[in-house]
């Protein structure tokens, strides 16, 4: 547990996980960021499911959808929100990966345990590439 809360707070010293958790403070102090958020999540739900019915998606409705999720990028605070997101769900799966491959391998993983090599074909088992 001493080890798991050191590495814990290796993590939270980090500027770019600092400077991510000030991006998704932004956001969320940004109503207007949020509106944009909800509306292109909305919209996108609404297309999943007309076309999970088999119904056919109108392109004036595909055209309306990428202009609300293009003025949502445009946005700096929602931009670097999604980046910010991005950046901790990397860190989460490469921490999830050296973990789960330390408990299969009986010890700490090397940096091309956790790659594959395609062009050879092989790749250890838990790479996630496949």
């Amino acid at each position: 547990v001493e080890k798991t809360r050191e590495l814990c707070q290796l993590i939270l010293n980090q500027p770019a996980f600092q400077t991510s958790r000030k991006d998704i403070h932004a956001f969320l102090d940004d109503d207007n960021a949020q509106a944009l958020y909800r509306d292109i999540a909305e919209r996108g739900k609404q297309l999943e499911q007309k076309q999970m019915q088999g119904q056919q998606l109108d392109p004036s409705e595909l055209e309306e959808f990428e202009k609300k999720r293009f003025a949502f990028l445009e946005n700096p605070v929602a931009k670097n929100f999604i980046d910010a997101q991005q950046m901790m769900n990397e860190v989460q799966e490469i921490i999830n990966k050296y973990v789960n491959k330390s408990f299969e391998l009986g010890r700490v993983p090397l940096e091309e345990d956790l790659t594959c090599d395609e062009e050879k074909g092989s790749c250890g088992s838990g790479c996630g590439c496949h």
